[in-house]
């Protein structure tokens, strides 16, 4: 399992970073153009002109997180829902794209599962304060 969390996280934490910096650094030569109801979902997310940044610093620092081990478990978390999307809106709305939903989804879950023991505590059904 060690091997399996070491592959996913780098893989994870290499994805979102190189796609994070991407946003504001523009190295990646292919910016699809997305149309339809996938168009209108990024025009939106973009027209906020605070979200899409957000998520791509959180991209940024989560992937450097898992690429350096620090905070892992609390990245691993905190990207899942990122994951996820991605992968929704690759499959039901671009599903030309739908393998990069699961490169990143499949790590995440992986990542998950081998760091299970460290989120024992968010699975509490009813806290005591």
């Amino acid at each position: 399992m060690k091997t399996t969390v070491l592959i996913s996280r780098i893989l994870l934490g290499f994805l979102y970073l190189v796609f994070g910096l991407d946003y504001f650094l523009h190295f990646i030569p292919y910016q699809p153009l997305h149309t339809g109801k996938a168009g209108a979902f990024i025009a939106g997310l973009k027209g906020t002109g605070y979200f899409y940044p957000m998520q791509k610093i959180i991209q940024i620092t989560g992937g450097l997180s898992l690429l350096f081990n620090r905070y892992a478990p609390f990245f691993a978390v905190v990207l899942f829902p990122i994951s996820l999307n991605v992968l929704l809106f690759h499959t039901i709305l671009v599903p030309s794209g739908w393998l990069m939903g699961v490169f990143l989804l499949v790590p995440n879950l992986l990542l998950g599962y081998g760091y299970r023991k460290y989120y024992s505590g968010m699975f509490t059904l009813k806290a005591i304060v």
